[in-house]
C-alpha cells in the first residue's frame, strides 16, 4: 500500500467512525473544534489531516487514532507504531 492509499484510508476510516458515531459532519465539527468544510475535505480525501486534526477527530468520536491506521504487514504495523508515538507526544 502506497502512502497515498495510507492516507486514504485514514480519510475514509475517520468517515466511518463519525458515520458509525450517528454524528453529522457539522456535529463532529462542534465537538472537534474542526471546520465542517475541512472534515468534508478530509472525508472526500481532498485534505490530508495534520496529527493535530487527527486528534481533536478523535477526541471527539471517543476513539483512539490507532484504530485509523491499517495494519498488515510489519511494514505497516511500523508506520502505525511510529505515527502512534508521534501521537502520543501530543496527548
Amino acid at each position: 500500500m502506497t502512502v497515498e492509499e495510507q492516507e486514504l484510508f485514514v480519510c475514509k476510516r475517520l468517515k466511518s467512525e463519525r458515520e458509525k458515531a450517528n454524528l453529522s459532519q457539522m456535529e463532529l465539527a462542534l465537538e472537534s473544534g474542526v471546520s465542517q468544510n475541512m472534515i468534508t475535505y478530509i472525508e472526500n480525501g481532498k485534505r490530508t489531516p495534520t496529527v493535530t486534526t487527527v486528534l481533536k477527530l478523535c477526541n471527539a468520536l471517543g476513539i483512539s487514532p490507532a484504530i485509523l491506521f491499517p495494519a498488515e504487514n510489519k511494514e505497516k504495523q511500523n508506520a502505525k507504531e511510529t505515527i502512534i508515538s508521534l501521537v502520543e507526544r501530543f496527548m
